[in-house]
């Protein structure tokens, strides 16, 4: 690590340097990429992005005795056991849940009783199980609590209030599933995960350089992430702690794994990788979830090998490394790997319109981007493509998977938009893992609306909906960066 950085001075000068910062399923099997050494698992890994404790969600099945929709005969026990045996198909799908509240409520009067006692959930699930239960769920909304209602068709009429309903104060905290597909309960209880994972977050932040206040402050604020800042003093004692042995086992995983090494020599990959298992020994000792390194600043050259390697590892096990030291990004990488159990991919985009797409490109590649139960991706280990130094895994992504991009900024809003991978590039210009996107709406569009700096963060899926509850819950405004101004 001897040569100088060419790229964080070009940043600085047409960015203004800050901008760096201003623009970065089921349950856990802990194999990351490859396999972990025995001696490296995550106990306390309760689902990706989370080592803390179980959401907590109340389960109320809402219905009146002898209504007249769906059907006069309703049992509303038997429909209650028509759910459960779906819930019980699907625990995979809930296992970092736990329903502490599961109920059948007939009256406005059950519903104050058992409201006084939710102080304590996450959110609440709200189950429609027959017409003239709008008094019922008006008991619940009372509760303050963010609220999804699902609803099959026949339900009931109410559903022709509910949308007035969501836009009123009372409502606030509301938000609706009216559909007859049952596997779309497990979309409802993503925004209670966000919530609750990034409460119980915490993020490393490697640097020398003050961390932004402000941001700092803000995002405690709105979710309860806790950052730590640490030097590098406790990264070369973890460094030094790791037994030799492990990291020559992490660095034959990874020459394994690869489809070939082109530039980095074996003893830049062995040091990444023993940096890799230190990383993880950080975020054990811390019970974090989280780190970001000051890469192209002020840990430049500062540390036994370029943190890339340590990062996509972590993001592979269902943890979370974001380069750059770039908080902003972080933040947003988490909420989305709490909503969605998959990592995030920070990029650096640059504009092709003949394709009305944008190729996003980053040294950060990670294979396991459907989540870590997930498969790998092809990768091949490269340097570092404005250096010509370190180790970085070249990651090449799935064609024609649907993605999102989003990045959350200060003034409580967040910028996104949808489209789908159209390529995964090989070649030598830009950065070493790149995808471009068709966007859904206009790329001329995008590019005309883009603020906040160049970093965003991309995940795989179209997950506008389940972002637009986070968004709704949390009093932020989405803003799809690709419609026309």
């Amino acid at each position: 690590m001897t040569r100088k950085l060419d790229r964080r001075g070009f940043l600085k000068a047409t960015i203004g340097g800050c901008a760096l910062c201003a623009g970065c399923g089921g349950p856990m099997r802990l194999e990351g990429f490859g396999a972990e050494p025995a001696c490296d698992r995550i106990p306390d890994l309760v689902s990706p992005g989370c080592r803390g404790t179980k959401v907590r969600v109340a389960r109320i099945y809402i219905g009146i005795p002898g209504a007249h929709w769906p059907t006069p005969s309703l049992v509303l026990d038997q429909e209650v056991k028509r759910y459960e045996a779906e819930f019980n198909r699907r625990r995979r799908d809930f296992a970092d849940i736990d329903f502490v509240c599961n109920q059948i409520v007939t009256s406005p009067e059950q519903a104050g009783q058992i409201r006084e006692g939710l102080g304590n959930v996450d959110g609440i699930l709200l189950i429609h199980l027959s017409m003239r239960t709008l008094p019922i769920v008006n008991e619940f909304l009372a509760a303050g609590k963010p609220t999804i209602l699902f609803a099959v068709p026949y339900s009931g009429h109410e559903w022709t209030a509910f949308g007035a309903l969501t836009q009123r104060k009372e409502g606030r905290l509301l938000d609706c599933e009216l559909t007859s597909d049952l596997g779309a309960l497990a979309a409802c209880v993503r925004p209670f995960r966000a919530m609750h994972h990034l409460r119980e977050a915490k993020l490393i932040n490697v640097s020398a350089r003050p961390m932004d206040e402000k941001l700092v402050a803000f995002i405690k604020g709105k979710f309860g992430s806790q950052i730590k800042q640490i030097g590098k003093e406790p990264i070369w004692a973890a460094y030094e702690s790791v037994p030799e042995d492990q990291a020559r086992a992490e660095t034959r995983r990874w020459i394994a794994g690869a489809q070939k090494i082109i530039e980095p020599s074996r003893e830049e990959i062995h040091r990444s990788c023993r940096l890799a298992l230190a990383f993880q020994r950080i975020l054990d000792e811390e019970k974090a979830t989280a780190i970001t390194v000051d890469c192209y600043g002020t840990m430049y050259h500062q540390l036994p090998a370029f943190p890339c390697v340590g990062e996509v590892r972590l993001n592979n096990m269902g943890l979370a490394g974001i380069c750059e030291s770039d908080i902003r990004s972080s933040i947003t990488f988490m909420m989305l790997q709490a909503l969605t159990g998959r990592p995030g991919f920070v990029s650096d985009p640059t504009m092709d319109v003949s394709q009305n797409g944008i190729i996003l490109a980053h040294c950060l590649g990670t294979p396991k981007m459907d989540g870590p139960d997930g498969p790998a991706a092809p990768y091949r280990l490269r340097t570092i493509m404005e250096q010509q130094e370190g180790a970085v895994p070249q990651v090449f992504m799935r064609v024609g998977q649907r993605v999102t991009q989003a990045q959350l900024i200060e003034e409580n809003q967040l910028i996104y938009f949808t489209g789908t991978v159209v390529d995964a590039p090989d070649t030598e210009r830009g950065c070493r893992t790149k995808i471009t996107v068709k966007v859904d709406r206009d790329a001329d569009d995008l590019w005309r609306n883009w603020s906040h700096g160049l970093h965003r963060v991309t995940v795989y899926g179209d997950v506008a909906k389940d972002l637009r509850r986070f968004c709704k819950f949390n009093d932020i405004k989405m803003i799809d960066e690709a419609a026309k101004a």
